[in-house]
């Protein structure tokens, strides 16, 4: 068996157009989060952070992301998140349904690097080792031509082996170099977010102690209330 596959996801927790109620929540939300990505195993980058109006409160966040099975782990928090309590900035408001989104930001396609824009050229390894290293040009230097980025990998005495992690190295060496690109776009993209679907939401939290009373949109209850309804009719 191979190993697992590591792949790359950008999240966004957003408050849309909401007032400091939801900035606070998204900074309620970022804590949830990551405290769930770390039990995960997940490796995480704060890529950026736009601060609210009140203290400790954001307006947006966006995260990267970098783990195994990316995708089922995020199905449990994209979309809409519900909390449910009393502002903390107006105890008098009469409002008690608040809502924030996490959206899953689309790759640029700056990150994708295409097998005909490298080159390899096959060198002397060099380091420890001794002859035995030096005998052969094993060790592989990828060059990525757009960006003119460049790696060296001598790892492995075959120069089939070096090449395969030359390409993964320099793939993750562009995206760090087009980091900045990436920030500008995300403004560009959280404008599609900043109206907010209110139905159907994904979680729900109540009260100010988050951890405690989460509620998980699984409709597990709702199942099972319809399984004995069921069972009954047919008894009677």
């Amino acid at each position: 068996m191979g190993k697992p596959l590591i792949n790359t996801k950008i999240i966004q927790i957003t408050s849309g157009r909401g007032p400091a109620e939801c900035c606070w929540i998204v900074a309620q939300i970022l804590k949830q989060f990551l405290e769930a990505v770390k039990v995960n195993g997940i490796d995480y980058k704060i890529l950026q952070r736009e601060t609210g109006i009140e203290n400790l409160t954001l307006q947006s966040v966006t995260v990267q992301l970098k783990g195994t099975n990316l995708s089922r782990f995020l199905s449990q928090w994209t979309g809409t998140i519900q909390w449910i309590g009393t502002s903390t900035f107006r105890p008098q408001h009469k409002r008690k349904n608040w809502f924030v989104g996490l959206y899953e930001i689309r790759k640029s396609e700056q990150f994708e690097i295409l097998e005909k824009d490298i080159t390899y050229q096959a060198t002397k390894s060099s380091g420890p080792g001794g002859q035995h290293v030096n005998k052969v040009s094993s060790a592989i230097r990828a060059t990525h031509l757009p960006t003119k980025t460049q790696v060296l990998v001598m790892d492995s005495r075959s120069q089939h082996q070096n090449r395969k992690i030359a390409k993964v190295r320099l793939q993750e060496k562009v995206a760090e170099v087009q980091l900045e690109a990436l920030q500008s776009g995300i403004k560009n993209q959280c404008k599609n977010h900043l109206t907010l679907e209110r139905g159907n939401p994904i979680k729900v939290f109540k009260g100010t102690d988050f951890k405690k009373n989460t509620i998980v949109k699984n409709f597990k209850k709702q199942r099972y209330a319809l399984k004995n309804e069921l069972r009954n009719q047919l008894n009677n």
